[in-house]
């Protein structure tokens, strides 16, 4: 197979040749104008930290089907998303037990589900107890944390839990850190009322990431020193954020890209309700919530409060470009090969000969970014379709 498209990076008319599931060639394509004016752009395969759910279909939700991991995978292709890491939140050990093991079992059973499931993210049980710091995740759940009950859960997954999210705030934080780092666990910081020494012990325990910066944080913080400048300050810390134009403000987008440089990343954090029509929900977290036309999810009784994120990886990236807070091909790699590095996928290698072909071509549509095509490992897994709403 050879795909013809503009490079996302340089703009220019390529050749990417596909063999046995890899890009075996990229080179040079001679177009004349109209043709080159006809062609989408090629880029990476989108890389997702955080999924929570996506079109109705809800990995916190008990119980949950094994059949659900592969159908969200097959309806993240029409996203460009190729790998991903299932959500599971603060909740009952049983229930999270429960939740990690049916997403296991969907590996093991669905090829989709197997090929596009890079890990699990565990959001919490080890989350603070503060109002503010907590989020939505349910008080009565949150817990020190504890290694025999995570062994339990890692057991129950099949050892696909990836990512833990934690506040290093809990007496032993350091200790359960760094079993984590030893065992190949990626340890985040987030939900947290963590002072800055304690946010330093995590990252020298070995805490690597920050979960959604500048959320799921107190309305108000002390001036300095506060666990948002100790983050920012910690070379060591990639950042993850949520850039759909409602959790964070440009300026503080700005200066976490000014400060991290190449360690931020894009996450969606979608909930279930991504995808889905604007309209009032009433949920099982949150309660009644509405979805606006702008895209925005907030609580039906306060407007003022978020009620989680309802948009994917694109928005995202077209947000940061249309602002002018990053170019396209910047953008876009934080929602791709950044968060693949990290993870060290190897999807890292991104449009080179030799990695795997995880690509996705998409067109500017009306000032929207839409997928036209996406493949994974050199199979093509979406096509858009103007007669079928884009499926």
């Amino acid at each position: 197979m050879i795909l013809r498209a503009l490079h996302y990076r340089t703009g220019e008319p390529v050749d990417i040749e596909v063999q046995a599931g890899r890009i075996a060639r990229i080179a040079p394509a001679e177009t004349d104008r109209a043709e080159r004016d006809a062609l989408p752009y090629a880029a990476p395969g989108l890389v997702d930290l955080q999924i929570n759910g996506f079109a109705g279909h809800d990995f916190n939700r008990s119980p949950l089907s094994t059949a659900l991991p592969g159908t969200v995978a097959r309806e993240l292709r029409r996203e460009g998303v190729t790998a991903f890491y299932p959500t599971v939140v603060t909740n009952g050990p049983e229930t999270i037990a429960s939740q990690v093991a049916a997403i296991a079992e969907a590996c093991e059973q669905d090829t989709d589900a197997a090929a596009c499931i890079a890990g699990i993210h565990l959001e919490g049980p080890f989350i603070s107890p503060e109002d503010g710091a907590r989020g939505a995740h349910a008080r009565e759940y949150v817990r020190a944390p504890d290694w025999e009950l995570f062994c339990r859960w890692q057991e129950a997954a099949g050892g696909r839990i990836s990512i833990v999210t934690l506040s290093p705030e809990w007496q032993g934080s350091d200790a359960f850190i760094r079993r984590c780092a030893d065992n190949g666990v990626t340890v985040s910081i987030g939900h947290t009322a963590a002072t800055a020494e304690q946010i330093k012990e995590a990252v020298a325990a070995g805490a690597r990431m920050s979960t959604h910066f500048g959320n799921g944080a107190h309305l108000m913080l002390p001036r300095h020193p506060n666990y948002l400048w100790e983050q920012l300050a910690q070379d060591e810390l990639y950042s993850c954020l949520i850039a759909d134009g409602f959790h964070l403000p440009d300026q503080v987008l700005k200066v976490v890209l000014k400060v991290k440089g190449e360690k931020a990343m894009l996450v969606s954090d979608a909930v279930y309700l991504s995808g889905m029509p604007p309209g009032e929900y009433e949920t099982h977290i949150g309660g009644r919530v509405v979805l606006t036309p702008q895209g925005r999810l907030h609580l039906a009784e306060q407007e003022g409060l978020l009620a989680g994120s309802a948009q994917m990886l694109l928005w995202g990236i077209r947000q940061m470009t249309e602002r002018g807070i990053a170019s396209l091909a910047d953008a876009w790699e934080m929602a791709s090969v950044r968060p693949a590095g990290f993870m060290k996928l190897p999807a890292a290698a991104g449009l080179s000969v030799g990695a795997p072909a995880d690509i996705v071509l998409f067109r500017h549509d009306g000032g929207k970014l839409r997928i036209e095509q996406t493949c994974k490992a050199g199979k093509v897994v979406y096509r858009y379709n103007t007669n079928a709403n884009g499926r």
